[in-house]
């Protein structure tokens, strides 16, 4: 029989996270993951996809509440969490957890930004939140990976909603009975995010970590306002009704949710990615990158590419592009992306514009890529995302590189030195002082008195 407090114990721990009891290097990582998250809001701002989103949240008017950060405006509390969410989803490029198979940081932090804007909260503040909403957003999504996305979901909407609403909660001041209902709530108002939406490139997607967010702080203040929701949500009970339960195929490993609840932090599994794509492609596009660096290929003389990688990366992530397919279906094509990286020598925001994506040279790489399962590296999965590109040229030259481990996995991961590079480069023509006084204050987060200090120069 399944206990029926796991809700419970993880409302209580994300009730009491402090400041004071958490380690150095957990801390340093909270403020990495929201340094990361800008440079993907920086990033995204040049998306037409993006800008339609920004324009109507615009038109809706409204309180001017929370900041619509790098769009110049603000707007209500739950609005504002959806475009900052959006723009921190749209390039592909946000943070993630492997052992859950989500993406935390585009539902919890937009959350916890326009509540403590709100209530005129400080750093320390918002980084307890982030951290007990890391918590609530990859405890249930380990617990029913991969089964949940194979199952048809996408757990940055859906975990990430319990997310927002635990950062939310904390920030509001709710104890552990009010935190409990803000994840009850959550389990009942969370979107239903939808994978084949974005198996199918619509552009819809991008919107998952925004729509979470939003759905997240309405679960807290329902919470504060006295509505209540199943104490046992996560797990639920004998009707079958639990969110875990009606969210998969599979029995979920509910253990993941208490383990070292407290004592092992999720947020320090927490991947970042180099490349504004998804995360099964990065092997083959770090390899390419690496091939490049022994010496320059020029696109017309490649004979083919062959990319050799584990299943579920075939699966989610071996196909092509066809004539009509969007930034999304890019950002999930090996062939795309290693096309685009031999063609430009990079794969960042710039290759998600309408004229790369039908650029004719980068085209016509792609129609010369195959992707196949490779059965050793299959067996490696999900210790090893394993990747190796072989590329052939025309004369007969073969070059072939491995990925293991892509960069950004904590066993090799991103420092502050290489995430503030990347917000610099996502930050495109952005006053240069402006975007480095925005590193220094969320390296310095502790020491913020009032968050909105930091939100209205993003």
């Amino acid at each position: 029989m399944v206990s029926m407090d796991y809700t419970k114990k993880l409302a209580t721990f994300c009730a009491n996270v402090t400041f004071e009891r958490l380690p150095s290097e957990l801390i340093h990582k909270a403020k990495c993951c929201l340094l990361d998250f800008v440079a993907n809001v920086y990033g995204s701002i040049g998306l037409d996809a993006v800008k339609a989103v920004a324009s109507y949240i615009r038109s809706l008017g409204g309180p001017e509440i929370a900041t619509a950060l790098g769009w110049g405006f603000k707007t209500g509390l739950n609005n504002a969490a959806l475009i900052n969410g959006t723009c921190a989803e749209a390039i592909e490029a946000q943070d993630g957890l492997r052992f859950g198979g989500n993406h935390p940081g585009t539902a919890v932090i937009p959350a916890a930004l326009a509540v403590a804007e709100d209530l005129g909260l400080s750093g320390r503040e918002v980084i307890e939140a982030v951290v007990a909403g890391y918590e609530a957003a990859n405890r249930p999504a380990a617990a029913m990976h991969p089964r949940h996305t194979l199952s048809g979901f996408l757990p940055t909407g859906t975990c990430g909603t319990f997310g927002a609403a635990a950062a939310a909660a904390r920030l509001k001041g709710l104890d552990s009975d009010g935190m409990l209902n803000a994840l009850g709530n959550a389990g009942y108002i969370l979107p239903l995010s939808m994978a084949e939406q974005l198996m199918g490139g619509y552009t819809i997607k991008i919107v998952q970590g925004g729509q979470a967010a939003s759905a997240g702080i309405m679960a807290a203040g329902l919470a504060k306002a006295g509505i209540t929701g199943e104490p046992y949500v996560l797990e639920g009970s004998g009707l079958k009704g639990g969110f875990t339960q009606i969210t998969t195929d599979d029995e979920p490993n509910m253990d993941k949710i208490s383990e070292r609840l407290g004592e092992h932090y999720s947020i320090m599994d927490v991947y970042f990615k180099p490349y504004t794509a998804c995360r099964h492609t990065h092997g083959a596009i770090q390899a390419a990158q690496e091939l490049l660096k022994e010496g320059p290929i020029r696109p017309r003389e490649i004979d083919k590419v062959d990319v050799f990688t584990y299943g579920i990366a075939v699966l989610a992530v071996g196909k092509g592009l066809g004539e009509n397919d969007t930034f999304v279906s890019a950002q999930f094509s090996i062939p795309y992306c290693v096309s685009a990286c031999l063609a430009d020598g990079d794969m960042g925001p710039r290759q998600l514009t309408r004229d790369r994506i039908a650029d004719p040279a980068i085209i016509e790489i792609s129609k010369n890529v195959t992707v196949r399962m490779d059965e050793e590296l299959n067996k490696r999965y999900p210790d090893f995302t394993s990747t190796r590109v072989v590329i052939t040229l025309k004369g007969g030259e073969k070059r072939e590189r491995q990925i293991d481990i892509p960069k950004g996995d904590p066993r090799d991961p991103m420092n502050e030195e290489d995430i503030s590079s990347k917000v610099r480069d996502f930050a495109f023509k952005r006053e240069g002082d402006t975007v480095g006084k925005v590193i220094s204050m969320i390296l310095d987060l502790e020491n913020v008195d009032r968050i909105k200090d930091l939100t209205e120069i993003i």
